[in-house]
Formats: C-alpha cells, sequence, structure tokens
C-alpha cells in the first residue's frame, strides 16, 4: 500500500525510478546490515552509480544540477522504502558548503570525483565532547603555519569517517577572546582522509543503538595545505551555517520517509490482523493513532517543502529548516509508536523491521540539534524573545 501524499512537488519520475532501486534492497538486506552494524556498500554504490548522490552537483561537474528539494526527495524515498538515509546523507548536506563557499579550483579538484563516486564526501566534524550545540566554543584549534593549517582538538559523533575520502572541519583559527563577535573566527577546511588518519588524526569507533557508524576524532598537530581553506579565514561560522540548514532539511525529510514507512505498515497490519473475529483497525482506538500520524506527517511535510523552496532560491532558510526538522521528527516519532503499538508483539520482532526503523528515527529527537534547541531557536529568533542561556 502506498499512501498519498498531498504536499509534494511533481517528482513522480524521479520516486519511480528511486523506488525500483531501492526494491533491489528489500527488508532483510537491511536488517542484515543492522544486525551485523556493517555499511551497506553495495546500496551505497548501487545509489551513486545511478546519480542520485550527485544529485545537487552541477552538470558541468558530473552532476544532476539539481536542488535540495530533489534531494530531500532522494533521502525521503530511502526511508520509506525501509533503508537508512543516514549512511549516505552527509554527501547531500555539505554539498550546501562547498558548493557555495568553496573556490572555482576546489569544486573543480573535488566535485567530479564525487559525482562519480571516485570520492566520497559524507563526514562533517563539527561537534565537540565539552561544547555539543555551543557551536562557538568549539577549542579545536587550526594555525597557520606557512604553507599549511595545523589542527589540534577534538570531535565526537563524527559519522561515516571510515566510508568517506573528504571531511568537513570546522575549526577556530583565531581565538575567541580575539574576536569582536565569538561567531567569527573559526574557519573551514576540506581534510583528506587518507593523508590525515595515522598522521596527526586518530579516530575511535562509538557503539550506539542503531549501529550507526560514528566516531571520536582525536587531531594531534594534523597538517592540511592551505589551499584547503574553505572560502575566507575567520567566516567558517556563516559558511557551515549552509550545510547545517540543508542537514536540518534533509533529516526532516528522512524523518518523513520513515512516517510514511510506519503509517504504511501499521495501517496495512491493523486492516489485515484479526482479533475476536474482525481487523483490529476497525476499532478506532487503534485507527485514530494511525491516522492522526499520518495527518502530521502531511503536515510537516508541507514545512520540509517550504525549507526546500528557501534554500535554493538562496533566501532566509534557517527558521523554516529547524521547524521542519522538529515536526517530522515528532511525527515519526509519533507514526513508529502506533506503528509498534498497532503491531503489539510482533512489533519487537526483527522480522518485521518495526523495531528497527522504532530505533533509527528515535535518533531524530537528539540529533543533529535537539528539539529544545529548535524551540529555543524560535523563540529567540523568530518571536523576537529574550534568550533562555
Amino acid at each position: 500500500m502506498t499512501l498519498p501524499t498531498s504536499a509534494s512537488p511533481d517528482h513522480d519520475h524521479l520516486r519511480d525510478a528511486l523506488r525500483a532501486l531501492c526494491a533491489q534492497f528489500p527488508g532483510d538486506y537491511h536488517r542484515t546490515h543492522a544486525r551485523n552494524e556493517t555499511y551497506p556498500t553495495e546500496f551505497i554504490e548501487a545509489l551513486t552509480r545511478d546519480g542520485w548522490l550527485a544529485a545537487m552537483i552541477p552538470e558541468e561537474f558530473g552532476g544532476a544540477g539539481l536542488g535540495l528539494i530533489e534531494a530531500s526527495i532522494v533521502m525521503e524515498e530511502i526511508n520509506r522504502s525501509g533503508g537508512n538515509a543516514g549512511h549516505c546523507h552527509g554527501q547531500m548536506y555539505n554539498m550546501g558548503t562547498l558548493l557555495r563557499h568553496g573556490s572555482a579550483e576546489q569544486k573543480a579538484h573535488y566535485l567530479p570525483g564525487i559525482a562519480s563516486g571516485e570520492l566520497r564526501l559524507q563526514s562533517m566534524a563539527v561537534t565537540e565532547p565539552t561544547t555539543g550545540t555551543d557551536t562557538t566554543k568549539i577549542k579545536t584549534t587550526a594555525r597557520r603555519v606557512g604553507d599549511r593549517y595545523v589542527v589540534s582538538g577534538q570531535k565526537v559523533w563524527i559519522s561515516r569517517i571510515e566510508h568517506s575520502d573528504l571531511m568537513i572541519l570546522l575549526a577556530r583559527t583565531t581565538p575567541i577572546d580575539e574576536v569582536k563577535r565569538k561567531s567569527l573566527g573559526m574557519s573551514i577546511f576540506i581534510v583528506e582522509l587518507k593523508h590525515a588518519i595515522g598522521q596527526g588524526m586518530e579516530i575511535k569507533p562509538i557503539r550506539n543503538m542503531v549501529g550507526h557508524d560514528t566516531y571520536e576524532v582525536f587531531f594531534d598537530n594534523l597538517e592540511i595545505p592551505a589551499e584547503n581553506l574553505i572560502g575566507e579565514e575567520g567566516m567558517g561560522f556563516r559558511y557551515i551555517l549552509d550545510g547545517l540548514n540543508a542537514e536540518r532539511t534533509l533529516i526532516a525529510a528522512e524523518c518523513i520517509g520513515d512516517g510514511y514507512w510506519f503509517v504504511e505498515k501499521a495501517a496495512a497490519y491493523a486492516t489485515e490482523r484479526e482479533v475476536f473475529g474482525r481487523p483490529i483497525g476497525q476499532n478506532q482506538g487503534v485507527q485514530f493513532p494511525i491516522a492522526k500520524s499520518y495527518v502530521n506527517i502531511e503536515a510537516a511535510n508541507l514545512m520540509r517543502f517550504e525549507a526546500c523552496r528557501r534554500f535554493d532560491a538562496m533566501e532566509d532558510c534557517g527558521a523554516q529548516a529547524n521547524m521542519a526538522k522538529m515536526l517530522a521528527a515528532d511525527a515519526a516519532w509519533e507514526a513508529g509508536n502506533a506503528c509498534l503499538q498497532s503491531h503489539g508483539g510482533f512489533g519487537f520482532a526483527e522480522e518485521y523491521d518495526v523495531e528497527r526503523k522504532f530505533r533509527e528515527t528515535r535518533l531524530y529527537q537528539v540529533a543533529p540539534i535537539s528539539t529544545n534547541l529548535i524551540l529555543s531557536y524560535v523563540a529567540e529568533h523568530v518571536l523576537k524573545m529574550p534568550r533562555s542561556f
């Protein structure tokens, strides 16, 4: 059963092609990788081969030249098919920083390889153990020494490093007590991981609830060529916002994909499952939570596409990206609960995939930004209320 979605722009051809590809990797494929905590290499290679992960790269560099709307549909359909776009979404949202702020030389050097699959840009290193979302307080430093920057510090919850060739790194190039505004003095770099790991950069896997490939990262005088600086030194915080807004919008799309998956799964099961001589879905106590979940997913979908539209039009989209992420994460979590409840005990059985998707979608209440911080952002920046922290 495929539910109607009133909020989506007309991209049926794109969705049909994605669904055909995803159908080659059914639930037992993703289930096996989740159980063994292994990376779905074949699936990612298929997405790369068919050009889906190069959606936002301009045609002149071998990409499709599409926008965040289309990229978000790719992420949505992966999750809606029963997969987990968390294995590859970094390549999409990192494009926002590189495409908008990278030099012509950097784009010509890296983008063709990313588009072809020769290079993977799957990691972005921003978060640190002692600062979390308080990005301006990061302690990782990069100091200029001749034609190089020397990096020291630590990052945490950095995903897909072992499945990436390149990483976007945010580091402080001017001490915070020497800048006029705390958002200044940070810079963005492209790190070529094969030249970094073991040569000033070390990684340590973090085992976690959803088996997500994520790591602690340690920098001890890692040398990065000066030409790997993206944009102007000290302006990295402003540059990284394009990547973060894209990330939050794409995560919203993934949550919407999860939400539709849960609702479709729950509605089908509740229609077929009979107890006391009648389908359990005939009972309003079962059908109402599922129907409400669908309503909320549709509403979140509208905000997702508004955030995408603004991003693609180069308009301010911070509020819309944050709100889309929160609404979609809440709707997916609500749908996950309704789906698990409607399945009863079978919802906890691995073979139904509900428990796997339930764990995966729970992550987005917390990451890439927690619900409470989104509410703080809206209160301060949209409603103009006093800053709460």
